[in-house]
């Protein structure tokens, strides 16, 4: 559990303070002296780069979240639960900040400013949250179990009797992507065009394109939901008494691809590289002593999914503890780095889930349990059908995908001892 250690308070500076803020031991005013979180090596080992921030700087690091793009990345656990609990000091709202950089900036897309929950505050983040959560508790979670067997049983199905299979795109990304275009009443076609322009934008490769893309397809299913309402997420968002408009709308289901479809799969091969990888499962799915949620829970620890995230934006500059931070410069919670924080106390963190892999105070994740639920299952379905994978490649081999936010495995390649189709009727659902 989290130590009774106090978070660094907070200063506001004299009204005679300069414009800039004051160079203070930890955080060096220039570009170059700002570690790059967009770079390959970065992405190959982010736990060696947050414990040599931490030795560093401490609770705050300067970072470049792409190439001339100044941050501060906050690594401690108390600091990143003050930040987040506190929307006053630390808004969400990019607008001012947007302006300061090029219209080409690889995170732009990313961090722009939408009409969505998680970039408001007061009346605004109230009115975009409570019609993201209505829509989001609306959905049958004893269906949803009966959802993810039906969409997992086929995928499986194509790879059980060869052996061998991709993980990411033979099985967690596909079975996400089912699944959320079912909630969302979306069409596989426009569904598929939503998620490649969300990766775009995670992984600031193209990123501009992947959101004209995704801005497209999102157009394309409001339209389809105005013409064709159903029992689904997005009629729920344009059917709410909030009376959001279709550039609200598609805003709130950015959010919900972005962190449905992204960070789902993500946790799922995590998650499963954790089990093959880790000891304590004896080397095998099936042969070790902890849960799927046991694993779960140290990935949302160790190697969540949405790694840095949660950006805030001062208005003012900042005192916090002995650092200033600039105002209107984003302040990134790094949730892997604040989840190890060695400030936190009890070792093993099995069975502890006060993690920030889903953020907390105001803008907390609504979906938690949603998102527990479909990983979980998907998981578990897995396990049972090819319950003696391994890796097929060395973990040294495994090739993580760029970007400052996500933690993400471009493959987890695996064999397994080849089994036959389980025989079921994956349109009914009956067995034969």
């Amino acid at each position: 559990m989290p130590s009774s250690a106090s978070p660094p308070s907070i200063s506001l500076p004299h009204s005679g303070s300069p414009a800039g803020c004051p160079v203070v031991p930890g955080i060096p005013a220039e570009t170059g002296s700002r570690v790059p979180l967009h770079t390959p090596e970065f992405a190959a080992d982010p736990h060696g780069a947050y414990r040599m921030m931490r030795k560093q700087f401490g609770d705050l690091a300067p970072v470049e979240l792409a190439p001339g793009v100044p941050a501060t990345l906050v690594l401690g656990y108390h600091t990143a639960r003050r930040i987040l609990h506190d929307p006053d000091h630390f808004p969400t709202d990019p607008r001012t900040w947007q302006h300061t950089v090029p219209a080409d900036c690889p995170v732009l897309p990313m961090m722009r400013w939408q009409p969505a929950a998680r970039y408001n505050t007061g009346i605004a983040h109230t009115r975009y949250r409570q019609t993201a959560t209505a829509a989001i508790d609306a959905i049958d979670t004893h269906a949803l179990h009966a959802t993810v067997e039906q969409v997992a049983v086929p995928l499986i199905d194509t790879f059980a009797a060869s052996g061998s299979a991709e993980l990411v795109t033979d099985y967690a990304q596909p079975l996400v992507i089912t699944v959320l275009n079912r909630l969302m009443g979306c069409p596989s076609d426009i569904g598929q065009r939503i998620v490649s322009g969300t990766a775009a934008r995670f992984d600031t490769v193209r990123a501009a394109e992947g959101m004209r893309v995704m801005h497209a397809a999102l157009t394309e299913l409001i339209a389809l939901k105005h013409r064709y309402p159903g029992d689904d997420a997005t009629t729920r968002l344009l059917t709410h008494p909030h009376h959001l408009d279709d550039g609200e709308v598609l805003a709130q289901s950015m959010s919900f691809y972005g962190a449905g479809g992204e960070a789902q799969p993500n946790l799922i091969t995590n998650t499963i590289l954790l089990m093959l990888t880790d000891p304590r499962f004896g080397g095998s799915l099936l042969g070790g002593s902890l849960s799927t949620r046991d694993a779960l829970d140290e990935v949302l620890f160790h190697d969540p999914p949405m790694a840095n995230f949660c950006t805030t934006y001062p208005h003012t500059p900042l005192l916090l503890g002995d650092t200033w931070l600039p105002a209107h410069q984003p302040v990134v919670i790094s949730l892997a780095a604040a989840n190890t924080d060695p400030a936190l106390t009890g070792g093993d963190p099995t069975g502890n889930r006060a993690h920030l892999a889903w953020s907390a105070g105001p803008h907390a994740c609504p979906a938690r349990t949603i998102a527990y639920l479909i990983v979980q299952d998907a998981i578990d379905q897995l396990l049972d059908a090819v319950p003696d994978m391994e890796l097929a490649v060395a973990p040294t081999e495994l090739v993580w995908r760029p970007g400052p936010f996500h933690r993400a495995l471009t493959a987890l390649p695996v064999t397994f001892r080849p089994t036959p189709p389980t025989g079921l009727r994956h349109d009914t659902g009956d067995r034969e």
